[in-house]
């Protein structure tokens, strides 16, 4: 019987051992749980990604276009600067152009001078046509007079002398009419088998304007390509030399991933085979999705600027890598856009090896082209056409002009054709 004097005994506690006891196998239910977790993670590997090849040794790669002069100037004015967006064809530099412009001017001069000179050649072909024509009419005048004073002079109607002078009269014709046929053939020689715009003298100023244009043209410099202006190094009054480097345009839709990959990773690698990519810049969640369009002729030592090269015989072996290139999806590539040089991650899934290792057929088709300066010469020849009209008193679409008389259809005129002939 339990009292307040004698109070019932408290419960005896655990016995340590049992405690230590628990401890342990839960440890080793953890530690069982992880290995298995882990043998679980390596088969799944095994199977599931035995065909992937993975790098993280892969970078954004694509066109840098770098915007030159073709001659040397002054900068007078810039349109862009870093990061700015532009369209092929902007204007991006302008240098001086008063130089060029002067030099078109005295072109243009030329060329108009150089058509008024074929014409007064052309004039005066045809004028030595018509002085032998004269020379011919004049020798025929003097050999009947000498033949009449021949008759007479057998009949004593007429002194000896005046047949002496008759027969110089024929001699003087005939030496005028040789002189004059062979200033014809002079002058048609000038002319011969040619109109006015195709002379020679006429080509040679249309060569020097087209020249003095495009050099003219040339002062504004534009972009070659749609995209975003980086490394601007050109300033307001600096003179430039042509060929300097003033910037370059990053076409941002033109981008693709080099990855390079280690020499004993390539065995199994095709073109065509498909590429998930990831950029550090987005993170994991963000996914590219891409395609091996091929490998670089070398390893990325073979084109450094001192290939390594062992003559000794002491060396250690170094696992070399080789960039292959990686086509992006151009959808996702413009959802996300990529910037030159981002870091990527890349896992090729090699389980088709039907495709080739390399190209060896020729890519017909040009693989970058820029229209921006396709209308140089076609707006330069627009110029031509017109000054060769004005000075022939024709408008650009040939009609005569109404200030200058109309030639005589008696004889036609080698103006007749701004092309033809004499």
């Amino acid at each position: 019987m339990t009292t307040a004097e004698n109070p019932s005994p408290a419960p005896a506690p655990a016995a340590p051992s049992a405690t230590r006891r628990t401890r342990l196998l839960g440890s080793a239910g953890i530690a069982i749980g992880l290995v298995l977790l882990g043998v679980g993670a390596a088969i799944h590997l095994a199977v599931e990604e035995r065909n992937d090849e993975v790098t993280e040794d892969a970078y954004v790669e694509g066109n840098i276009v770098q915007v030159t002069p073709q001659l040397s100037g002054s900068v007078t004015m810039i349109a862009a600067d870093n990061t700015d967006y532009v369209q092929a064809g902007q204007v991006l530099v302008q240098l001086n152009p008063v130089d060029a412009r002067l030099a078109l001017e005295r072109a243009e001069s030329q060329l108009a001078k150089a058509v008024r000179q074929v014409r007064a050649q052309f004039a005066t072909s045809t004028q030595m046509q018509a002085s032998v024509v004269l020379r011919q009419a004049d020798l025929a005048r003097v050999e009947a007079d000498l033949q009449r004073r021949r008759q007479l002079a057998g009949s004593g109607a007429i002194a000896g002398e005046d047949v002496v002078h008759a027969e110089d009269a024929v001699k003087n014709a005939r030496a005028a009419l040789t002189v004059a046929a062979q200033q014809s053939l002079g002058a048609q020689a000038m002319v011969d088998g040619t109109g006015i715009a195709d002379h020679p003298e006429v080509q040679n100023a249309i060569a020097q304007l087209r020249d003095a244009y495009v050099a003219n043209a040339r002062t504004v410099l534009r972009a070659p390509v749609s995209g975003v202006v980086g490394k601007r190094n050109v300033q307001l009054g600096q003179r430039v030399a042509a060929g300097s480097v003033l910037m370059v345009v990053v076409p941002p839709g033109q981008m693709w991933v080099s990855a390079n990959f280690k020499e004993s990773q390539l065995r199994h690698i095709r073109i065509g085979q498909p590429v998930q990519l990831s950029a550090d810049a987005y993170g994991s969640s963000v996914l590219y999705h891409g395609r091996v369009v091929g490998q670089d002729a070398g390893t990325g030592s073979a084109f450094s600027l001192m290939p390594a090269q062992n003559a000794s015989g002491n060396w250690i072996k170094v696992v070399q890598r080789v960039p292959v290139r990686v086509a992006l999806d151009a959808g996702e590539l413009a959802a996300h856009p990529l910037t030159l040089g981002l870091s990527m991650r890349a896992s090729v899934d090699t389980s088709d090896r039907k495709g080739v290792l390399a190209r060896y057929k020729v890519n017909p088709a040009p693989q970058l082209r820029t229209a921006v300066f396709d209308r140089e010469l076609e707006q330069a020849d627009q110029m031509v056409r017109k000054i060769i009209a004005a000075s022939l008193g024709r408008d650009v679409h040939g009609s005569a002009d109404s200030r200058r008389p109309a030639p005589s259809s008696a004889a036609p005129s080698p103006l007749a054709s701004l092309a033809g002939g004499h």
